[in-house]
């Protein structure tokens, strides 16, 4: 297991759920191999917020989060996670939606279990947070 994180879940509406995962990278700038339980549901925005002051992560820094199966729930589609080369400074709001050019575009749906939060290029014992909100059902 590398690095740590602590999550909690918060009601922001009744049939809205927000997952906040705080992080803390290990001397390798990695956090993986820890598991946080989410419901099913449709992923309708992420934001990812740095660390404040000395606690902030090296720059272009990657999010990931994969469901029991290691599959990303944070994929575009086209292979890409929308936590890829995140700001050190800025936090950012993202939707995860799959779908490629011509193609029907929709929002990335998880069917609910053990979820891994991964952390890559962060930089040693540095830190974020990751909310994830998520509404009951398919949208």
């Amino acid at each position: 297991m590398a690095g740590a994180i602590v999550s909690s879940a918060i009601k922001v509406r009744p049939t809205i759920t927000k997952y906040e995962v705080t992080w803390v990278s290990d001397a390798s700038g990695d956090v993986s191999g820890s598991t946080f339980v989410m419901q099913s549901g449709t992923i309708i925005q992420v934001e990812f917020i740095p660390g404040p002051g000395a606690l902030a992560p090296n720059d272009l820094y990657d999010v990931d989060v994969q469901d029991e199966h290691g599959v990303s729930i944070l994929d575009d589609g086209a292979g890409t996670t929308v936590g890829s080369n995140l700001s050190s400074t800025a936090a950012s709001h993202k939707v995860p939606m799959v779908g490629l050019p011509g193609v029907s575009v929709v929002r990335r749906w998880h069917q609910g279990g053990p979820t891994e939060m991964q952390v890559s290029g962060a930089g040693d014992t540095n830190a974020g947070t990751v909310a994830l909100y998520v509404m009951e059902g398919v949208i």
